[in-house]
């Protein structure tokens, strides 16, 4: 790829980011992670997997806005409009919005190209190990979510099955099970190496949280008369 082209996409991607969790250095991690899975694979087209991995979130600004849109959807659309009207094939810019249309964890349309796949990777890996946890942190401060939310007999919840969002809730719905179901062995193995980090830190803090409720609400009832 051109110096130049990419320019010209990295602009629209700065001119669209606004949500600090998924920021524009989200966008160069997931583009240096995917390079790195690319470099593992043979017959990768580069110039679509940078032009996806460097557009996969330019629809985060409509989903925020109206949670019913996928992003993945609003921003394949995006990328694939903002590509044609530059001027660029009309096979390319197809092949970006799919990629960019299949990215997104939990989705129901799996990805299927080689550069797709990477990019599914690539994205994931930015959830996993110490860089998930706080992305998940940011994310959840930004939208006024808490920590974590109380049992009925007052103790901390650990998150499993709980209904009211929070960020143990979200740890263990999500970011405990992102380690598996990658399509690739070096996104894999690197996830491997981050897990735990992550799982440490989840039980650190629910340790630290679950213990200031126990102690405290004990010593409180005592005092109080």
């Amino acid at each position: 790829m051109k110096r130049e082209t990419f320019a010209l996409l990295e602009n629209y991607m700065l001119s669209c980011m606004e949500d600090s969790a998924h920021d524009k250095e989200h966008i160069y991690r997931v583009l240096y992670n995917a390079l790195d899975i690319a470099g593992t694979k043979e017959g990768v087209d580069y110039d679509v997997l940078i032009g996806s991995c460097l557009l996969h979130d330019i629809g985060r600004r409509e989903q925020f806005e109206n949670p019913a849109l996928c992003h993945a959807v609003v921003g394949s659309e995006k990328a694939f409009r903002f590509l044609k009207e530059h001027g660029f094939d009309g096979a390319y810019a197809q092949r970006v919005r799919d990629c960019i249309r299949t990215h997104r964890y939990r989705s129901d349309a799996p990805p299927e190209s080689l550069e797709a796949k990477i990019l599914f990777d690539a994205d994931k890996l930015d959830v996993t190990g110490a860089i998930g946890i706080a992305r998940t942190l940011v994310y959840k401060g930004g939208v006024r979510e808490p920590l974590y939310s109380l049992n009925p007999d007052g103790t901390v919840s650990t998150g499993e099955g709980d209904g009211a969002p929070s960020f143990f809730q979200e740890y263990k719905r999500k970011l405990e099970k992102i380690y598996s179901g990658f399509y690739t062995e070096c996104a894999r193995k690197t996830a491997e190496k981050r897990q735990k980090a992550a799982a440490e830190f989840y039980e650190d803090m629910y340790r630290e949280a679950a213990g200031a409720y126990l102690t405290g609400k004990e010593e409180l009832d005592r005092l109080l008369t």
